[in-house]
């Protein structure tokens, strides 16, 4: 006897998962270059965002951010800092200091400066190869807010996604044009870092977790 069931081609059916799953795999996240670093200090690097300019001792992010981790946090930021006079000193204030996570914020001088975009980006790619290759892990963090600064946000996230590292785009949104949180024109008070710290921190938890689980696995 004849199945006058209709037949349903299993072709469409077949590309259809296979476009979901390409799709899928390509918006997964890439894994975090040194997700095993065996560090024991976050170490915050950076120019006058980083250092807490407006604000009282302790009212920095990185004061705010050890608050919320159960690691070290070292504050290594310096006021008016370009990338140039960072990298400087990436030795000193950063590998030596053991890290198992180097969180890098800077460009502001830069752009104030008005230093070429492609020596900006050459001076973050570098510190990123340096820290990189000590073993630890890097989050890239950035100052845009809205049309401020995007190409720098463009660029950095580019970076980013290159070196397979942490992204922690536009930290100043929502402050810069907030005179409640605000100490100038465009320095954060101690709420306004309170809420970059709690921004890079949800930034980077899912990765300090993955961290632990790895050395944990090594035991």
């Amino acid at each position: 006897m004849k199945n006058n069931r209709c037949q349903v081609p299993a072709r469409p059916y077949f590309l259809c998962f296979l476009f979901c799953l390409v799709f899928f795999y390509g918006c997964a996240k890439k894994e975090v270059v040194n997700i095993s670093s065996t560090g024991t200090n976050i170490v915050c690097y950076g120019d006058s965002i980083t250092f807490g300019y407006g604000a009282g001792p302790g009212e920095d992010y990185p004061s705010f951010l050890a608050k919320l981790v159960n690691v070290p946090v070292i504050n290594v930021g310096i006021d008016g800092d370009t990338t140039s006079e960072g990298l400087k000193r990436i030795y000193s204030d950063v590998l030596d200091r053991n890290p198992l996570l180097v969180v890098i914020e800077f460009t502001g001088n830069d752009f104030l400066r008005q230093v070429p975009m492609e020596e900006t980006s050459r001076n973050i790619t570098e510190m990123i190869d340096k820290i990189e290759a000590r073993g630890a892990m890097v989050a890239l963090v950035d100052i845009s807010a809205g049309l401020l600064l995007k190409g720098y946000r463009q660029e950095l996230g580019r970076i980013a996604r290159k070196k397979n590292v942490i992204f922690v785009p536009g930290i100043l949104s929502g402050i810069v044009t907030n005179p409640s949180l605000k100490s100038d024109f465009l320095h954060p008070n101690a709420s306004g870092y309170k809420m970059i710290a709690q921004k890079i921190y949800r930034a980077i938890l899912p990765y300090l977790k993955k961290n632990k689980l790895a050395r944990e696995a090594k035991k």
